[in-house]
């Protein structure tokens, strides 16, 4: 089991659930070192007081709050742990709402619940299984690292699961990034859903970080003294350049199909048709041109044959 990060319980009414916050997420991410480029010597952030110029060590330093520009009030972690809140080592559950009702947006970090001790067994149990029968979350307050947080807690196989949330005013109104009004088609629409639908997927298993494994390969190639893998070739449009969308979305629904093994001739479902005016008039123009050009033919032939029957009759 992963380190603790915390410990204190879960407040629900009247049942609490001793429990211990263990992170859900692994960091696989590749870390560099700052260094100095010359000799690859370790570049390193000094802690430093500005008043007397000295390198401070890490017990040396606490918190402050400014509260004038040459006033700062010391704040210490035991102050902190000792303030007057129930959320201060608990997580109080304040409510319960329908799943669906949740903004993924303002979801944050997530963590496990892990129940600490026998003691917290049977109530651990009860919450679990209150949370699977039901389509509810419960949503909770708790304080950790200097602030208080909303929390949400749910079951993911078999475990509580508790979600960092945002309080609702920290959640930015995107109604100044939506793009102007524009007419979009049905068809266009129904095509959209149709790539959806061929995208769809049962699962996220089988996506990974391909940066972190190109990048794997230019440190190995560099420690093992080797040529750099050659850079991915940019196949994509340039910024800004106009493209035919029905066209775009039946080219895509048509390259969803053939990677899935499937019959990719029946893909376009909407033919790009020309104007009313278009339609209307070439082909007429046409039609007439042909029957003009037929007829000049005919009239061409009997003069020939006229001419041909006169020089007979002459000539006898």
């Amino acid at each position: 089991m992963p380190r603790p990060l915390w410990a204190g319980a879960i407040s629900f009414g009247l049942v609490t659930i001793p429990v211990k916050i263990v992170s859900a997420t692994e960091d696989h991410d590749v870390h560099f070192h700052r260094v100095h480029l010359t000799d690859m010597g370790r570049v390193r952030t000094r802690k430093v007081c500005e008043l007397d110029d000295q390198v401070v060590s890490q017990d040396e330093i606490g918190k402050g709050y400014e509260i004038a520009k040459d006033q700062t009030v010391p704040v210490t972690d035991e102050e902190l742990e000792q303030m007057p809140l129930p959320t201060a080592k608990a997580i109080e559950i304040a409510s319960f709402v329908d799943a669906d009702t949740i903004d993924p947006v303002r979801i944050s970090d997530s963590y496990y619940l892990a129940a600490d001790g026998q003691v917290a067994a049977k109530p651990y149990t009860l919450l679990r299984r209150a949370l699977e029968r039901s389509s509810k979350v419960a949503v909770a307050k708790f304080a950790w690292h200097g602030r208080e947080r909303l929390g949400l807690l749910r079951i993911r196989e078999g475990a509580i699961v508790l979600h960092s949330m945002k309080w609702p005013d920290e959640v930015r109104n995107p109604d100044e990034l939506a793009p102007r009004e524009v007419e979009v088609g049905e068809e266009e629409i129904e095509q959209a859903l149709e790539l959806a639908e061929r995208m769809t997927i049962e699962d996220l298993s089988g996506f990974h970080d391909e940066y972190r494994e190109a990048l794997e390969d230019i440190i190995a190639a560099k420690a093992e003294g080797k040529p750099l893998p050659a850079p991915a070739e940019d196949e994509g449009k340039e910024k800004g350049e106009v493209v035919d969308l029905m066209a775009a979305l039946n080219a895509s629904v048509k390259a969803a199909k053939e990677s899935r093994g499937e019959d990719g001739e029946d893909a376009t479902v909407h033919e790009m048709r020309p104007s009313k005016k278009t339609a209307g008039k070439t082909p007429a123009k046409k039609t007439a041109a042909s029957k003009k050009s037929t007829a000049s033919k005919k009239t061409a032939k009997k003069t020939a044959a006229k001419k041909t029957a006169a020089k007979k009759r002459s000539a006898s």
